[in-house]
């Protein structure tokens, strides 16, 4: 694969690369041999240019097949240790000519190999038929010196043959066929490649600092690329870029052959259909027959279509030809950050190397920031700065220097340029930080609607942080809060604000503990019944001052009329209950008195159950007249509530 040496190689963050070939190259043909796995991204992506006289004429390619699978049709096929003997099995039913060791030749049809077990290359004889005659003569193998294939398919299969054998199995060829000459030839194409890498170092100088007379501190950023060279070849003095970000890339198998499955479909069976008859018509309704059509006059139609299915074809041709080559005009990175190395990079096969990218004086702060969610109990050193690199900063590891030591790691987020980042690099374990956190219920308002009490409560939430500095030193400390659904209020504003949290300083005095307090509230509503009302409910909303005393006495009225109406409600119930009660014992005594004569003592008994429904029925009468009174009350007070409840919503 070294014909066409690699000029320039662009990798990316999501595991393929894109490689540049190109040099000269003298004939019709050059040859490059690819991984197995790499063929589908070559096959999607191979561009080949001539940037000299000469044209590409096309590409062939390995098939996807093992050795095995394409010699399977194949008529010579050797083993590693028996070569000629399979040759000669091979042969049999070919015109060959064979060559003894002792110079003479013998030309003629190979009739086959006789083999010995033991000794085989001394006991086993070649048999021919010798040309011209019907003579078949016996060979010992040992005396067979060479072979000439005079049988043109034979000598193609062993060709074929040889030439699959060369090949790898983890390995594929492309052909590139080309027009007689000299050529100028460059080659690209994408393939899998592993992920390049960045690490960087941050080095703060305090001493550099004050020599300096700065007031705000200053970190040097050094970045390094980091990759492998996994092809096999050497990469020497080629051009590299790393580019940061994410395209969009994938896998399309293009170089498996797919033949897609197709319908059977069967002649039907058709049986022969009955006589058909038809009465003869009459001599005058005869309609003369149409003459049938000339059969030459389809084939202008047929011409016709075909020549419309051609231009249609040109047609698409030429759109897809002018498709392709407005499409390759140019591109643009879009979301995309490259790093191009300026110098030429040689790495060795099978090496990695690292490149510097990046190395800029920035102007940095320290902060401790504490985030229990991320960090329980102890803030972590941070350092900021923006990055006026003038790059995009990958992500990737960093180590922190300050004065020369080794004073923590972390992780550089993704960072565009003229973004600020932060990383922390370290725990403070001098100052402890306790969150507390309570909740409660507030009442905001009251509001009178179609019989129900609106209210309007704050869920609050407050977040009491101590701030415990064990150091001799005061410390400042970024409190980071998450933000949510509620919202702040009665809290101190903010230092800084991002997307999902405040962060509140704080002034951690030394040897003592600091408190801070974070409130938040969200509001939701909640109605309630009028009538489901108490009284000590009421009285508190009065003594709270959610309502005035007109509003507080209308809902007192309120609430002794349903109480009343109550009283009246348990009252009907009473009175049901009595008229249950003489129900039944009317039942009782008119069954007794159905078993009793009118005669005698039982004309007695008889006479006093009849005065007794007598007295239950006026009973009963006085039950309808009191359940009726106290309805019509019940109704007047209803009608009242309706009213005084329409006043309140006035």
């Amino acid at each position: 694969m070294t014909q066409l040496p690699i000029a320039h190689m662009t990798l990316y963050k999501h595991g393929v690369g894109y490689f540049r070939r190109r040099g000269p190259v003298e004939g019709e043909a050059i040859k490059l041999t690819f991984r197995r796995e790499e063929m589908d991204d070559l096959l999607k992506s191979l561009t080949v240019l001539d940037h000299g006289a000469g044209q590409v004429r096309g590409v062939d390619y390995d098939t996807p097949q093992s050795q095995a699978e394409r010699l399977a049709g194949n008529s010579v096929v050797l083993d590693d240790t028996r070569s000629l003997r399979d040759l000669l099995i091979a042969l049999r039913g070919r015109s060959v000519q064979l060559l003894g060791s002792d110079g003479s030749t013998e030309i003629g049809i190979l009739v086959g190999l006789d083999e010995i077990e033991e000794k085989p290359l001394e006991q086993s004889l070649a048999t021919i038929l010798r040309e011209g005659t019907d003579m078949v003569i016996a060979l010992p193998l040992s005396r067979i010196v060479g072979v000439e294939l005079r049988d043109e398919i034979a000598a193609a299969d062993l060709r074929f043959f040889l030439q699959t054998a060369v090949g790898q199995e983890t390995h594929r060829s492309i052909n590139i066929r080309l027009s007689p000459g000299s050529h100028d030839l460059e080659v690209s194409y994408i393939a899998p490649a592993p992920t390049w890498r960045v690490s960087y170092r941050l080095v703060m100088d305090e001493a550099l600092r004050q020599a300096q007379a700065e007031a705000k501190p200053k970190a040097l950023l050094q970045g390094w690329g980091i990759f492998d060279n996994r092809l096999e070849e050497d990469l020497t003095d080629i051009s590299l870029s790393l580019t940061a970000g994410m395209p969009i890339s994938f896998v399309y198998d293009l170089y498996t052959p797919h033949t897609p499955t197709r319908p059977i479909v069967k002649d039907e069976d058709r049986v022969a259909a009955a006589p058909v008859m038809f009465d003869a018509a009459s001599l005058k309704d005869e309609v003369p027959s149409a003459a049938p059509p000339a059969p030459a006059a389809a084939a202008p139609m047929m011409m016709r279509k075909r020549a419309s299915v051609e231009a249609e074809r040109a047609f698409s041709t030429a759109t897809m030809a002018a498709s392709v080559q407005s499409a390759a005009t140019g591109q643009a990175m879009g979301e995309l950050f490259q790093y191009n190395v300026s110098v030429p990079v040689t790495v060795g096969r099978g090496q990695s190397a690292m490149v510097p990218i990046v190395s800029s004086n920035l102007g940095c702060k320290k902060d401790l920031i504490y985030n229990g969610s991320k960090m329980p109990t102890h803030p972590v050193a941070t350092l900021r700065f923006k990055n006026e690199t003038g790059l995009t900063l990958e992500r990737g590891p960093v180590t922190v220097l300050e004065n020369g030591e080794y004073v923590g790691e972390a992780v550089l987020p993704f960072t565009a340029d003229g973004a600020e980042a932060v990383i922390s690099y370290a725990v403070e374990l001098g100052l402890h930080v306790k969150e507390e956190i309570k909740t409660e219920s507030q009442l905001q308002s009251l509001r009178i609607k179609e019989g129900y009490l609106l209210q309007n409560l704050y869920d609050i939430r407050q977040t009491l942080y101590h701030l415990d500095n064990r150091t001799t030193q005061a410390k400042t400390v970024l409190i980071e809060h998450s933000l949510s659904d509620y919202v702040i209020f009665e809290t101190p504003d903010p230092a800084e604000k991002t997307l999902d949290t405040h962060r509140y300083q704080v002034e951690a005095l030394p040897g003592k503990i600091t408190d801070f307090l974070v409130q938040e509230r969200y509001l939701r509503s909640r109605r309630e019944e009028l009538r489901n009302l108490s009284y000590q409910g009421l009285q508190r909303y009065f003594a709270d001052k959610l309502l005035d005393q007109k509003a507080y006495d209308s809902l007192r009225a309120l609430l002794d009329a349903w109480a009343e109406i109550s009283r009246l409600e348990k009252a009907i119930a009473d009175q049901e209950q009595q008229r249950s009660k003489i129900y039944k014992a009317q039942e009782q005594a008119q069954k007794n008195m159905a078993v009793l004569s009118n005669a005698g003592e039982e004309g007695k008994l008889r006479g006093r159950y009849v005065k007794q429904l007598s007295e239950n029925e006026e009973q009963l009468a006085q039950i309808d007249q009191t359940v009726a009174r106290l309805q019509a009350e019940i109704n007047q007070k209803q009608i009242n509530i309706e009213r005084m409840i329409a006043g309140l919503m006035g």
